[in-house]
């Protein structure tokens, strides 16, 4: 075969990712946190940027134009949050070392009682082993062992446990009305009291299971993070990107802007430095008017598709908005993007980490989307959701008789009786997705 060179001409289509569209994809996924960074830093980079701080009416953003509220309650609430700015903030390590200026400790005690309580972790466990505190402060294990007991010994009971079984035990043997038996469970039966296994404890210990069911009850009222109750960190509040509100039996959407800056172009810099003449000034002015004029428009489009995915999510979910969340139905990705003519992808984005206020709460955009399950019916209009299958698994079992919990295969035989065929194991999936334990471990003595 003869190999020469040759002018050949070859037509392709391409899709080329351009600056703008990337910067509208990417403004597109931002929660109201991240977008209002993206502006500030963007306010940074460019001096044709000037944001304007949106006026907040409230202190708690839960409160902000969701609910019409009065003025009295509104200065109840700012008073309330004012208050909670004087709350003590003393966290554990130093409530624990506060109380050990009372023991008579050596210094080598003291020291190695503060590496101990500096390696407590939020919920109060330890998380070194003892030979690696006592190497730390160069001592035996004799005496790393009587200072973890003095640790122990303060408040709140059952800080500085190495197990959740370890602090149980300090808890239980720290109360004076705790039951004998509740002791032996936790030393001796941990295992196998967590598994449920009561018959085999009844017979091990000669006690009744009504006996053991007091028992676990008694346990139910320790506390397994003792440490907790120390931290004081403000709860985040989610910030609401769409507003639902019944008027008249009527269903209004609209966009919940208030914690957005807004955006002002600074005419003034760019008519003085534009006198400059300078090309690489006049250079510089162009990009970061076009960079501002991309960044409204990238905003502008961000509005219209979340408008567009939450009116598509409104007309398809009406009867969960007004009826309750037994009504969800299937909806996909697919349905919403076909009907408002996007790509699947630009959906996925548009709801990433956006939430929905609504007369009963807030809603996450993805709780809308669920696929749809068998049923006996025929007609697409009696489809089920997984969230609908959920709902009724839990409101059976809420309403059971906890002497005889529902297993999975009778929830299922139920299910089905209510035109819903699920699987034993899907029953099972769903139930563990909803925290529920077994049957068997739902079960009550007494």
């Amino acid at each position: 075969m003869k190999m020469e060179p040759a002018l050949l001409q070859k037509q392709t289509l391409n899709l080329t990712m351009t600056q703008e569209l990337q910067q509208a994809i990417t403004i597109l996924q931002y929660t109201v946190p991240e977008l209002t960074a993206f502006l500030e830093m963007k306010e940074m980079e460019n001096p044709l940027i000037q944001l304007e701080s949106p006026i907040v009416q409230s202190v708690d953003p839960r409160y902000d134009m969701v609910r019409k509220r009065k003025i009295t309650n509104q200065e109840h609430d700012q008073k309330k949050w004012l208050e909670q700015m004087a709350e003590p903030t003393e966290n554990l390590a130093d409530h624990l070392l506060s109380q050990l200026v009372m023991k008579a400790l050596s210094a080598k005690q003291r020291k190695l009682a503060e590496q101990l309580i500096y390696n407590l972790d939020p919920n109060g466990y330890l998380t070194i082993s003892l030979e690696e505190a006592a190497a730390a402060v160069q001592t035996g294990i004799d005496e790393a062992e009587e200072v973890l007991g003095i640790i122990q010994s303060l408040e709140p009971a059952g800080i500085a446990a190495r197990s959740l079984q370890e602090c149980l035990l300090i808890q239980s043997k720290r109360k004076k009305n705790t039951p004998a038996l509740v002791v032996d469970l936790l030393s001796g039966f941990f295992n196998e009291f967590a598994e449920k296994k009561w018959k085999f404890l009844s017979e091990q210990l000669s006690v009744s299971l009504q006996d053991i069911q007091r028992a676990a009850d008694f346990i139910t009222t320790l506390d397994p993070r003792p440490g907790t109750q120390f931290d004081h960190e403000r709860p985040q509040y989610v910030i609401p990107d769409l507003i639902l509100e019944i008027r008249d039996g009527k269903l209004e959407l609209q966009l919940f802007e208030k914690h957005l800056p807004d955006i002002r172009y600074q005419s003034d810099y760019y008519n003085t430095m534009s006198q400059v003449a300078d090309e690489k000034v006049k250079q510089f002015l162009n990009d970061k008017r076009q960079d501002y004029r991309w960044i409204v428009r990238s905003i502008e489009q961000r509005k219209q598709t979340l408008m567009k995915v939450g009116m598509a999510i409104l007309e398809e979910q009406q009867d969960f908005f007004l009826k309750g969340p037994h009504y969800l139905k299937p909806l996909t990705l697919k349905d919403v993007a076909e009907k408002i003519d996007v790509h699947e992808s630009t959906v996925s984005r548009a709801i990433r980490g956006k939430y929905i206020q609504t007369p009963n709460g807030m809603h996450e955009l993805k709780k809308f989307f669920s696929q749809a399950l068998q049923t006996g019916a025929n007609s697409d209009t009696e489809q089920a959701s997984a969230a609908q299958a959920k709902a009724l698994i839990e409101a059976m079992i809420a309403q059971e008789d906890k002497k005889k919990p529902l297993s999975d295969q009778l929830i299922a035989d139920r299910l089905k009786e209510k035109g819903l065929q699920l699987s034993r194991r899907t029953v099972a999936k769903y139930r563990e997705q909803l925290r529920i334990p077994s049957s068997t471990k739902r079960k009550r003595y007494e």
